[in-house]
Parts: C-alpha cells; sequence; structure tokens
C-alpha cells in the first residue's frame, strides 16, 4: 500500500518547496504537490498533515540506554540545585521506593552555591542501610552509601577510592557494577524500553550504544541487544585489542558494529578526570586521569585498521586528544590515509582540539561523535568549563565549526543520560555555542544529527537520513509554528526558505521546541 502525506512541510533537499510525500514499501516514493500527489497516488492512503513539519528522523550517535532508563523512570538528580535539594530528591525517593538498590543519576555540584559533592556520610544519614548509587552528571564519578561499598570488594584498594567522597576511576568501575547487580532482570528491561519508548516520542530512529565491560558489562550488552524494539539500536563494544585477530574474534562474539564508543582514554571534566596537559585551575596538583597509553592505543587502532573494523575512544581532555591523533599519525604511516579512512574510525566527544589536529582527522577521515548540550550546560565565561580549566581554556572547548571547516564529518548525540535526549535541543545548542565563532548553521547541525549520525554508524549510501526519492522512510512529523527566514549577524547562519535557494526549511528553534506528532523507520509507525 502506498500512503501519501499530504498539506505538510517536507523537508527535503530534493525538493525544498514540497508539500507532499508518498511512502512505499519502506521507502520514499515520490515529493511534490498536494494537487499531484492526490491525481498520481488515487488508490493510497492518504494522511492529512495539517500543516506540520515532516523531517528526516534523528539518530542519536552516542546513548547508554539502560542508565537512560533508569533515570527516566527512577531517580534523576538533574534538576538538583543545592546539595540539600538533592538529598531531599534521594529522600522522596526512597520513601517512595522502600526495598531495593537506589539508583539515581545526575547531580552536578558544580552548579550548587556550595559546590560541595554528596558524601558517604550525606548518604547514610538519608537512606541508612540501603545501597546507594548516585552518579554525577558526567558518570565518570558517584556518590555511595556504606551499604553500597560493602557489596564491593576491593574497593578500598582501588584507585579512585575515598571514604567519604565520591568514587572515580576503578573504585568508580567496581562500586557501580555492585549497584547494577543489585537490579533485577525486569527492571533492567524496562529501564531500556523505557528509554527506547522516549527516544522514538522525540523522533529518534535509532541510536548508537555505547557500551563496554566497564560501563555496563557484557550482560547488559545482551539484554539490550534482545530487546526487539522499533527504534534500531547501533553497538559499538568499547574493549582495547591488541591483534586483528583479536578484534575479529570480539566483534563476532558481541556482534558490535565497532570496537568503539566509550573506550577510555580519560574522564570527565566535570569529575577533574579528564586527561590535561596542564593542571586544572580548581586543582593545581591535579592533571586527570589516564586509562590508556599510547602504546595501547596504538596497538588497538592497527589491530582494528588491519581487520577493517572502526576503532574508537571516549576522549576529552587535550592530552588525551594529542595521544588519540599521534598514535592514529603512527597508524596512517603504516597503512596509508585511505585504508584508515575506510574504517570510519571514530572519536567520542572531542571536546579540546587543535586546528593542527582537526586538519589531520580530516585527512584522515575520523570522525567526531560529539555533544552540543555540553556547551550549553556547561560552556561560556562563567560554567563547569570555566571553573575547571579558567576562561581562556574553556573557550576553546566544542569547536564545531573548526572541526567541520577542516573536513571532520559530525555526528551528534547526548551521551545520554548525562544530557537530554532532546534532537533539536542539540541541534539548537550547536547553533547557539557560547563560544564566538564556534557555532555551526543550522544546515549543519541538523545534518550532524541526522545522516551524520547514520554515516559514523557505518551507512553511506547517500540517501539515509535524508528525504528523497528511494531513500528509507525514516522520518518524524513535527508541529513547529514558525521556520527560519532570514540571517542574524553572529555566526549563527540561518537561510531562505526561498525554494529558489534549494535549502529545504527548519524550524525557528527559540523558546519552544517542536513537538513531535510521529516517528516512522523504514515505513512503520514507532510512535504517534
Amino acid at each position: 500500500m502506498t500512503i501519501l502525506l499530504l498539506n505538510g512541510r517536507v523537508h527535503s533537499p530534493a525538493m525544498p518547496d514540497a508539500s507532499a510525500m508518498a511512502v512505499r514499501d519502506g521507502a520514499v516514493a515520490w515529493l511534490g504537490s498536494d494537487d499531484v500527489g492526490r491525481v498520481q497516488f488515487p488508490d493510497a492512503q492518504i494522511v492529512d498533515l495539517e500543516g506540520a513539519f515532516v523531517a528526516p528522523a534523528f539518530v542519536d550517535s552516542h546513548i547508554h540506554l539502560t542508565a537512560t532508563g533508569l533515570t527516566v523512570a527512577g531517580l534523576d538528580l538533574r534538576p538538583a540545585t543545592s546539595l540539600r535539594h538533592c538529598l531531599q530528591l534521594l529522600a522522596d525517593f526512597v520513601a517512595a521506593n522502600p526495598d531495593g538498590t537506589v539508583w539515581g543519576h545526575g547531580w552536578d555540584e558544580s552548579g550548587w552555591p556550595e559546590r560541595t559533592a554528596p558524601t558517604t556520610a550525606d548518604l547514610d544519614g538519608v537512606a541508612g542501610e540501603r545501597p546507594v548509587y548516585l552518579a554525577r552528571v558526567d558518570v565518570h564519578s558517584a556518590a555511595a552509601s556504606t551499604a553500597l561499598r560493602r557489596l564491593a570488594p576491593g574497593l578500598a584498594d582501588a584507585h579512585g577510592f575515598s571514604a567519604e567522597q565520591p568514587l572515580t576511576s576503578d573504585a568508580h568501575h567496581l562500586v557501580r557494577a555492585a549497584a547494577r547487580d543489585g537490579l533485577t532482570a525486569q527492571q533492567r528491561r524496562q529501564a531500556q524500553v523505557a528509554a527506547l519508548d522516549a527516544a522514538a516520542a522525540l523522533g529518534i530512529v535509532a541510536v548508537h550504544e555505547c557500551a563496554g565491560p566497564e560501563i555496563g558489562g557484557l550482560a547488559d550488552w545482551n539484554e539490550v541487544q534482545a530487546v526487539g524494539h522499533g527504534v534500531e539500536v547501533v553497538g559499538y563494544w568499547g574493549e582495547p585489542v591488541n591483534t586483528a585477530d583479536q578484534a575479529r574474534e570480539l566483534v563476532a562474539r558481541t556482534g558490535a558494529r565497532g570496537l568503539a564508543g566509550d573506550l577510555f582514554v580519560d574522564g570527565a571534566l566535570g569529575s577533574r578526570t579528564a586527561w590535561l596537559h596542564r593542571p586544572y585551575a580548581d586543582a593545581p596538583d591535579c592533571c586527570g586521569n589516564t586509562y590508556l597509553d599510547a602504546d595501547a592505543i596504538a596497538a588497538h587502532l592497527r589491530a582494528c585498521t588491519e581487520a577493517q573494523i572502526t576503532a574508537g575512544f571516549h576522549v576529552i581532555g587535550d592530552a588525551a586528544v594529542s595521544a588519540v591523533v599521534d598514535a592514529l599519525g603512527r597508524v596512517v604511516e603504516e597503512f596509508g590515509a585511505p585504508a584508515v579512512a575506510r574504517c570510519g574510525h571514530r572519536l567520542e566527544h572531542l571536546e579540546m582540539v587543535t586546528e593542527e589536529q582537526a586538519h589531520n582527522l580530516g585527512a584522515w577521515g575520523v570522525l567526531a561523535s560529539m555533544q552540543p548540550s555540553f556547551d550549553a550546560l556547561w560552556g561560556g565565561t562563567e560554567g563547569m568549563y570555566a571553573q575547571r580549566l579558567g576562561p581562556e581554556r574553556a573557550g576553546s572547548l566544542n569547536p564545531f565549526a573548526l572541526l567541520a571547516s577542516q573536513g571532520v564529518p559530525l555526528a551528534f548525540g547526548s551521551d545520554s543520560p548525562v544530557t537530554s535526549m532532546n534532537p533539536w535541543a542539540m541541534v539548537k545548542a550547536a547553533t547557539q555555542h557560547q563560544t564566538p565563532g564556534s557555532a555551526l548553521s543550522a544546515r549543519a547541525a541538523f545534518a550532524a544529527a541526522t545522516r551524520g549520525a547514520w554515516r559514523a554508524a557505518g551507512v553511506r549510501d547517500g540517501v539515509t537520513g535524508t528525504l528523497v526519492t528511494g531513500a528509507p522512510a525514516s522520518y518524524a512529523v513535527w508541529e513547529a509554528d514558525e521556520f527560519e527566514v532570514s540571517a542574524p549577524a553572529d555566526a549563527v547562519q540561518r537561510w531562505s526558505t526561498d525554494a529558489r535557494s534549494r535549502v529545504p526549511a527548519l524550524p525557528r528553534l527559540d523558546d519552544e521546541l517542536p513537538r513531535c506528532r510521529q516517528t516512522v523507520h523504514r515505513g512503520v509507525a514507532i510512535y504517534g
């Protein structure tokens, strides 16, 4: 059966003034005007869009589904405005949920008046003998109650241990695993389905699950792969290898799209675990953590390149970026730039990168999977970045325009539950970067959240992620009141909706973001 969508705005580079679209057998069959569509497809099922906006569906290039679902359906601490408020949210949750391990996420002391993280004693005072795991917003440190700490053997001897302060590094991995073991299989499945349902309701048809031994473990990975939801899950497994045979065996065993995603070279700036060349401004004796050295990074890249498998790393600090780019250079010398580019190697976050490094990454075809909402949350002269690094270094973070200008392919994601999955919020953040000169045009930002994210997943057919004849019918229908019609004077470049420009319109992203009415993936409605 052919479905004919009429009376809307269709975001298509092939026909920017299209008001109708026909879908047949899971693909876009035609684009044009309402009158022509009615004549050409007289037997089609007709859907009146009533002026709604139809656009390629979004893809989230970096997500953690189980943790996202536990936040959606559980204890979300991102709204906490102070330590006291955080502990009150915990107390309310404990009272409403009297049994089992408490899993919470999202506290961020950098925006609190106390600038003080919750301690073990704080959690014990609220939850008593309940195991409590409260991850910081960046998920690179966590506060843990005494009861939970007892469930993590060897914790006191692990790197990153503190008796009262939040745990980092190996200690954090141990206590997170203990907290995860306290969840039932039903709790985990409910969380995974809740996360995928939330994605579909936001116009997202595919997500890149960034998993690994220290993140959720193999059991969680297998559970996510078995959910069978309408939202497509593209999985990456972050575990280092030393040989091509090891790489092939690990991909065969896990079914991963690549050995990439959150393979940690370092940590995060908020937890002061990102690896820096110079110390943190607010911790002069600290340069962060190093989880993989230069030789291990090069070995992983060499093995994956030889096996023609996508490799990648979680990399944030400037020292970490330098180590990865230097290792890539060694592999390029050995195999050649075309062989490296064919693998589609990818770097997650890539917040601190120089112009020379960006130039090399573009020349080698390395993709940047980035999170624009990081800048919206923590950028600016007074944000968390400035607290940790000082205003000068903070102003160089997340340079989207620089990377795009050097030919680095961009893919946008949320790193949920770290930031909201709302893809329009990501596009808005990329166009309203808090550092002048670092923003993207709305067109480029939208592309990074659609076809750019498909490309990062290895889909390079030239049509997936767009609405053109023959492309997969993966789209979302949005309610949006206004569309961009002019270009402001600053770096946020918008464009004309005049059909002669051959550039399709996008909604205006000011106070109210577009509202999703329906999400369709390959012709099948998965929401609405």
